[in-house]
């Protein structure tokens, strides 16, 4: 790891990412509880999703037959509707990604006079976010830790996760590209000091030296 200071006038924006089960819920309730402002883009697109959301009605429209009986995506159907139509789903990105840049727009507005601020989004390389980003932290685990965490789910079968993994960055890829990396199956109390070093050396606070 190496110390990345913070830009003039304005946050240090840090990208948060990592593949399904490596424990990314988790490391960003530890940044907001040491009160970093968080953008989950996961909740972003929810919220959008919703009745009455700024993308339902044009997903509805472009899509029919995807909407709940609230108006809100019932988004069992728009999967079926988008499945293996890789033409449905360039449409539906078009729908969907300028509204959610305009959401992380507005949080980066919102929270303009913060030292550190962090982008919470699933897929930050393979969608090209990690551009809008000073650097990226990318949380990891040994594949049989990331496999047992998945499979625990409810509902979660080995087809459903080989579907999931088949649409991220590898891990290894992700962690070449990372800032700085997290191994979450250390522990809690590991994940937490490894959190600490990160926003002492974003916000200047004190320098970051190679703890492994």
């Amino acid at each position: 790891m190496s110390a990345h200071p913070r830009p003039e006038g304005r946050p240090f924006v840090l990208g948060l990412t990592g593949s399904i089960g490596m424990g990314k819920s988790a490391t960003a309730a530890m940044f907001a509880a040491r009160g970093v402002p968080v953008h989950d883009a996961d909740a972003a697109v929810h919220r959008l999703y919703g009745p009455g959301g700024a993308a339902a009605a044009a997903i509805g429209a472009a899509f029919p037959g995807t909407l709940g009986p609230e108006g809100g995506v019932d988004r069992a159907r728009l999967r079926d509707a988008v499945l293996d139509q890789p033409d449905a789903l360039a449409r539906l990105e078009a729908i969907v990604h300028p509204l959610v840049g305009a959401v992380a727009r507005d949080f980066l507005a919102r929270h303009a006079d913060a030292p550190l601020v962090l982008l919470d989004i699933p897929l930050l390389y393979e969608t090209g976010g990690e551009s809008r980003c000073d650097a990226v932290l990318v949380v990891t685990a040994p594949p049989e830790v990331q496999r047992a965490r998945v499979l625990a789910r409810p509902g979660m079968t080995e087809a459903a996760f080989a579907a999931i993994l088949a649409k991220q960055m590898p891990d290894p890829e992700k962690r070449n590209l990372a800032d700085f990396i997290i191994d979450t199956s250390r522990g809690f109390t590991a994940a937490e000091a490894e959190v600490d070093r990160i926003v002492a050396a974003v916000t200047g606070a004190a320098p970051l030296t190679d703890g492994g």
